[in-house]
Parts: structure tokens; sequence; C-alpha cells
């Protein structure tokens, strides 16, 4: 991690983001709302959307990305959107799946539900596992070890063809004025041959149609550098999540972190933010992975009020 972070150092001092220095902080001055993904209050938000929203709404968030629907219809949600103040700018949606909530196998009621809502950003969280693999979890494993296993078993093949379906999605979503995206962990950072599953995704993917949401806290984890992959793939990302991590994580492919309030941990804020702004980054969402050190609303102010100062160097 160490390593990760003596690399960020050149490439943060450089480059446009030090026109901002000194001056507002930084979602002022951009006129940037700082939003927040939903994931990060878990099953709270479920049993009480009404009050969790409102308490979300009164730390001063604005924009919300899903991770589901909570159990709400579209329009549910949007009305306690609608009263709590927030807008949904994105949502994550998975490839496939049995339940009541559409995937990108179902494009019209998807895109039906994202004008409901509002939606602009349509985006896949994380690679749909070819039929080979056994994605179930096994007696006594944890879900992040599942996963773990599952992606460590994922060829080259396997990313083209997810690079595949998401120009695919992306085609139709592109032409329903929606944007199809996609959203990284760690996994994707782990070595195939000579690349990695993310390289694979960024070439094989057409701009034109497939944008992605870089997850800050996981490429960290993963010991990668977040200022090189903006710059190297410059436009590429346009939405990012603002995780931090802390300095006890260990560089892994594992679904492993150590998580912290954004502004607590290692990841340096004030170069980072300017520097996405800079490469075409204009989505900004807090998210917090369990376990939480303070309850999660606590959290996630500590985060809100953070950002809302920080001016980019």
């Amino acid at each position: 991690m160490l390593t990760a972070l003596g690399g960020l150092t050149a490439g943060a001092l450089a480059g446009p983001a030090l026109a901002w220095a000194g001056k507002a902080p930084f979602f002022q001055a951009m006129d940037l709302p700082i939003g927040l993904q939903l994931y990060t209050l878990g099953a709270a938000l479920r049993d009480d959307l009404d009050g969790q929203l409102g308490e979300v709404g009164r730390i001063g968030y604005r924009t919300v990305e899903l991770a589901g629907y909570l159990g709400r219809t579209p329009q549910q949600l949007r009305a306690a959107l609608d009263k709590a103040g927030l807008k949904c700018a994105s949502s994550h949606v998975q490839a496939k799946g049995s339940g009541p909530e559409p995937t990108l196998g179902d494009l019209d009621r998807l895109i039906a539900d994202a004008r409901v809502l509002g939606i602009q950003h349509i985006v896949l969280p994380s690679a749909p596992m070819p039929e080979r693999i056994d994605a179930k979890p096994r007696p006594g494993e944890a879900i992040a070890d599942t996963f773990a296993r599952i992606h460590a078993q994922m060829v080259a093949d396997d990313w083209k063809a997810v690079a595949d379906l998401l120009n695919a999605k992306g085609k139709a979503l592109t032409a329903a004025g929606l944007t199809m995206g996609y959203h990284n962990h760690n996994a994707e950072f782990a070595p195939v041959g000579g690349t990695t599953g993310l390289e694979i995704l960024l070439k094989n993917t057409d701009p034109k149609l497939v944008s992605f949401e870089m997850d800050v806290g996981w490429v960290m984890a993963a010991g990668a550098d977040p200022f090189a992959l903006l710059k190297t793939y410059k436009g590429r990302f346009i939405q990012m999540h603002v995780k931090d991590i802390k300095a006890t994580t260990k560089p892994n492919f594992a679904f492993q972190q150590d998580p912290t309030e954004v502004g607590s941990g290692i990841i340096p804020w004030p170069k980072l933010l300017g520097a996405a702004y800079a490469e075409g980054v204009r989505g900004f969402f807090v998210e917090q992975e369990p376990p939480f050190a303070k309850p999660r609303l606590e959290a996630i102010k500590i985060s809100y009020d953070y950002l809302a100062k920080v001016v980019a160097v």
C-alpha cells in the first residue's frame, strides 16, 4: 500500500488540478453535488425509507445512487426521494437475476423505470459469472470469499465476453439517452495473462457506448494507482465512488479492505478530486463498506462534512 501511495504523489502534483489550489471547497467551486451510494446505509434503509432518506437530505447530500429498489416500486422510490429533496442520478443494475427488479436482460423495463426515477447512468456493479463457474456460496463460506473464488477462475475470454455485453447494452441505452457504465472492485486488477480484467474491459469497450465508475477504495485495496488509471484512460471514468480505507489494508484481489470515513484514511482526496475532475469524472458518490466503527448515518455525515470543506490542490 505504501508503494502505491508513493506512486500517487508525482501524478497528483501535476496537471490541471493545481488551478483550484487555495480557492473555494472543491464541490462548491465545481458546482457539483456530493452524492451517496445508498448501499452504504444497509438494511435500515429498506426498513425506514422515508426516515433514512430524510436524514441523508438533512446532512446535505443532494444526489444518490441506487443499489436496488428496496422492495419498492419506481414510483414509490421517486416519491420518497422527492420528499427528501434528493435526485437519483445513477443506479447499479445486475446483468441477470430472478428477482422482481429489472436487469440488463430487460432493457425496456429498465429504461422505463429510469425515466420514472430520473436516472441517467446505468452501472453494472460487477462482472457476471460464466455458467461454467459455480457461483453458489459453499457451506460456511463468506460472501467475499465466494466472490474471490469465482473471480479467480475468470480468464481473458471471460472478461472479453463482459466487454461484449457492455457494448451491446451500451448501444441500446445510449439510443435511449442513458449511459452504460461498469464499477470496479479489486478483483479486476488480478493478473490475467499479461494484463488484468479491468484493462481488458477498458480496451475492448467502445468509449462512445461504455463508461466506467471508479471505486477508489477498491483501486487502492488492489495496490493500484488511481491517478495513473485516470490519466491513462482519460475520459473513460465519468463517475467515482469516494471511498476511503485505512493504512492497515493490505493489497489484495480478494474483496478485502479496512474501511473508514472519507478523510479519515490514507487516500489524498485534495489531490485526487481535482485530478479526477480534470480527467472527466463528474459524478461523485460517497460509499463506505462494512464493518462500521460508528452508526452509519454518523459515518456518512463525517464523510459529507469533510468533502464539503475539502479544497483541491
